[in-house]
């Protein structure tokens, strides 16, 4: 998927990345935040567990070590101190965060805001990238086969333009560098992203170029890969589920636009699958499921629930259920002709990919469904975010897209292709937040077979969701 860090920094916080070293003048102190492990038959009995936030090393400052100079200013490096890649990562150190002051980003129990715009005292931040931790050194990694995930979301005010996205990579546990997970480093994902300034704890600030319209970012010659797993990409307009597969499932590097993806000329060169294997409810016809006052009803929180079905390293599907004003509710069958089934398998892939008329076919060429086995066998990390887009103005999730295409697939959302231009959406919906909580991992409790025994545990499963109320259960069709 899409990532950037956006920040107006002013003075002495002007540059906001990561780095081999660690900085000494912001102590590095992580929200905490608890999430669900849940097993038994059903997955009936739930233990809290005590989690961290940590936020991405792209958004922190970087800085010559005991000194205040900065080592990127804008969306250029320090040239004297970066001259060379090697110079630049034993110069430079990456600071500590005050997570609610400068990134917007509050923890509470079980609760996660992340804020769009946080106006600090000498910065201006835009978006954020965060992780869920094991501990203050390590990322929590989930094997997601055989397993489903929960969690409570609010998208309501989030707009045209923007992505509330959590979703999991192949990063490493431990991070990258000196600065390791504890700052944020290591990340990697489909797009082989290139505006990352520390890859494998190395700078990538030679043949950095920066961008045309976005500030605070660029692109530099190396690249970060790895299979990503689109669990939510989200506004209140548009939703997606997202495989994105890979040749090599966990980090790999690339040079130049030989990554493919977002940030490349040749967008498919790269090892990874760029474009996915999507279930947007809106692309497959179905115009009145998601959405304020809709089916799943955006103006309200509601609960995202994701199963992964096979065992060992082999996943066979995943399927989608929304639990919302106490009603389950299946993702819905398809209206797009060719396309039947409402949970992604490899056969709904390739039946997805030719009913669109997609001149390339990534998510197979790359491995497909086995290879996101792999990936999630190896352990995923979580990842919880909001940002917008200055490639595509999210246009690809919520709108037409192409804008010039009228062919099946092109319709993603309602919203206008004149919608999402970064510098309108900062401005305007400035205010804009998105809330992750109540995350649940473990056995099935919502059985992916048997469907007398899914409706006999519909009490079973609110009580552990929601509490003992009176609920109903909306049995996908032809399951």
């Amino acid at each position: 998927m899409l990532s950037q860090a956006f920040i107006v920094s002013f003075l002495l916080t002007t540059s906001l990345v990561s780095s081999q070293g660690v900085g000494s003048y912001q102590s590095e102190t992580h929200p905490k935040m608890t999430w669900q492990q849940c097993s038994g038959t059903g997955g009936t009995s739930c233990s809290t567990v005590n989690g961290e936030v940590v936020v991405d090393a792209n958004w922190r400052w970087l800085h010559v070590n005991g000194d205040y100079t900065n080592c990127y200013t804008g969306n250029t490096w320090n040239t004297t101190i970066c001259s060379t890649n090697e110079k630049c990562t034993s110069s430079c150190v990456v600071e500590g965060a005050d997570y609610p002051a400068t990134y917007g980003i509050t923890a509470s129990g079980a609760d996660l805001t992340l804020k769009f715009v946080t106006k600090g005292a000498y910065s201006t931040n835009i978006g954020s990238r965060t992780y869920l931790m094991k501990d203050t050194n390590t990322y929590q990694t989930f094997n997601l086969i055989g397993n489903e995930f929960s969690f409570d979301v609010d998208v309501s005010q989030l707009p045209c333009g923007l992505n509330g996205a959590l979703y999991f990579v192949v990063m490493d546990a431990k991070g990258q560098g000196t600065a390791g997970a504890k700052y944020g480093t290591g990340y990697c994902d489909g797009q082989c992203p290139r505006d990352l300034k520390f890859i494998n704890g190395k700078a990538n600030a030679v043949n950095w170029k920066p961008s045309s319209n976005d500030q605070n970012a660029g692109v530099g010659e190396r690249g970060s890969c790895c299979a990503e797993m689109d669990v939510w990409e989200a506004n209140s307009i548009s939703t997606a589920l997202t495989p994105h597969s890979c040749d090599t499932v966990s980090f790999s590097e690339c040079t130049g636009d030989d990554c493919g993806g977002t940030y490349s000329a040749t967008r498919y060169a790269g090892p990874c699958d760029a474009d996915g294997c999507d279930f947007n409810p809106y692309r497959l016809g179905v115009t009145d499921f998601y959405g304020k006052g809709k089916t799943v009803d955006t103006s309200k929180p509601f609960t995202v629930v994701t199963q992964f079905i096979g065992s060992g390293t082999t996943l066979s599907e995943i399927k989608r259920f929304y639990v919302q004003g106490g009603n389950v509710i299946a993702n819905p069958q398809p209206k797009t002709s060719g396309i039947t089934g409402n949970s992604i398998t490899q056969e709904w892939c390739d039946a997805e990919n030719k009913a669109n008329n997609e001149a390339v076919y990534p998510f197979k060429d790359h491995g497909g469904m086995q290879s996101m086995a792999q990936g999630m066998a190896k352990g995923m990390v979580l990842v919880m975010s909001l940002w917008d887009d200055h490639y595509a103005n999210m246009l690809w999730l919520d709108s037409t897209y192409p804008t010039d295409s009228t062919g099946p697939g092109a319709a993603r959302g309602e919203c206008p292709t004149s919608s999402g231009v970064p510098a309108d959406v900062e401005q305007n919906n400035a205010d804009a937040q998105v809330k992750y909580f109540n995350i649940k991992f473990g056995e099935f409790v919502l059985p992916s077979v048997k469907p007398a025994l899914r409706v006999a545990l519909t009490h079973e499963w609110f009580a552990i969701h929601l509490g003992p109320v009176g609920s109903t259960f909306k049995q996908p069709a032809g399951s």
